[in-house]
């Protein structure tokens, strides 16, 4: 995937097609963001602009000066993971870089590229390396070789020893816009209908969005409408306790699940929540990221303005309780009362 393929990031896409251009991409970087975002695509694409024997150079394109054909052999190799002078690092079995595989590219990248004119060394899940892992590529961080370059691909930077992250720029990614999610999806055949209520309740994901089926979906905003009219009709805490019922209704009895279904409901809630402060402003319809839902949202009138800001920072907050593996029930009961 070329650089003009990257879905969003545009100013990312930029950075580094310059730095390649201009041959000034620093020999190891980080690409720090949530999951599913477009993070090891875009570590992907540098490979190819790097490598490819037919790159192209648009001076007519100020953001994209330079990118790969994307059709060659050598951009067809790095795409599928194959080429030699791309290696591209991930967790095994048990879900950790162990230092073998460390030891194992690094003696790899010392040489010179085969056959392109660099040696590119992936590291997607890079918090995923062990610490013994991260200390055995400080000294190569340090003192790369001359022709290889480093990408450390990870959703949670903080993971990675403070060492580590000294010695590398980071590049932050953000969550995705709900159209760049839709046309992502558009590309990879879904309909511009799913594609829209898929990705309003991706969280700016397409990796969240790909796993997702509209239909699912759909009925996680139905239960986040009806969740929200409930707790907007109901000032009474047991009433509203009752309502919070709804949200856990179908998820039987798999407790991953049933966190993943609280979430899909949660983050379709949120995104209903910014559409009703759309609305408000007077806003053109088309930035609704629930178009097709437009009456269900002209009836959340009650979650404009503060009582929307509040409503809004309660389910993020609901959220980030679930990462951190909060429980189900707790969380469903304690957001409908602050609704």
């Amino acid at each position: 995937m070329p650089f003009r393929e990257v879905v969003g990031h545009r100013k990312l896409v930029a950075l580094l097609a310059r730095a390649v251009q201009h041959a000034s991409l620093p020999p190891s970087l980080i690409l720090a963001g949530p999951s599913g975002v477009g993070k090891r695509l875009l570590a992907v694409a540098t490979a190819q602009a790097l490598n490819c024997p037919n790159v192209e150079r648009r001076t007519s394109n100020e953001e994209v000066p330079l990118d790969a054909c994307g059709t060659c052999a050598t951009c067809t190799r790095i795409a599928r993971g194959v080429h030699p002078d791309v290696l591209i690092v991930e967790p095994g079995d048990s879900g950790a870089i162990k230092v073998e595989q460390v030891r194992d590219f690094i003696e790899r990248a010392a040489y010179r590229p085969f056959e392109g004119r660099r040696r590119v060394v992936i590291i997607d899940e890079a918090d995923a390396l062990v610490p013994a892992a991260q200390n055995a590529l400080l000294k190569t961080l340090e003192e790369p070789p001359s022709l290889s370059v480093f990408l450390l691909i990870t959703a949670r930077p903080d993971a990675l020893l403070p060492t580590v992250r000294s010695r590398c720029p980071v590049l932050r990614f953000r969550p995705l816009g709900p159209d760049d999610v839709a046309a992502a999806l558009v590309q990879r055949g879904r309909t511009p209908a799913d594609a829209r209520l898929v990705a309003a309740t991706a969280d700016g994901s397409v990796g969240r969005a790909l796993e997702a089926s509209a239909g699912d979906l759909g009925e996680a905003r139905d239960v986040a409408v009806r969740v929200l009219l409930h707790a907007a009709s109901n000032k009474d805490p047991g009433r509203r306790i009752e309502g919070a019922k709804e949200l856990l209704a179908k998820t039987g009895g798999d407790l991953a699940a049933v966190r993943e279904q609280l979430a899909t409901e949660l983050r379709a809630m949120a995104s209903l929540i910014r559409d009703v402060e759309l609305l408000s402003t007077s806003a053109d319809s088309r930035a609704l990221a629930n178009p097709d839902v437009q009456p269900a949202i002209e009836r959340l009138s009650a979650y404009r303005g503060e009582r929307g800001i509040r409503a809004f920072t309660a389910v993020d907050r609901a959220l980030m309780a679930l990462d951190r593996n909060a429980g189900v029930k707790v969380v469903a009961d304690w957001l409908v009362l602050q609704l």
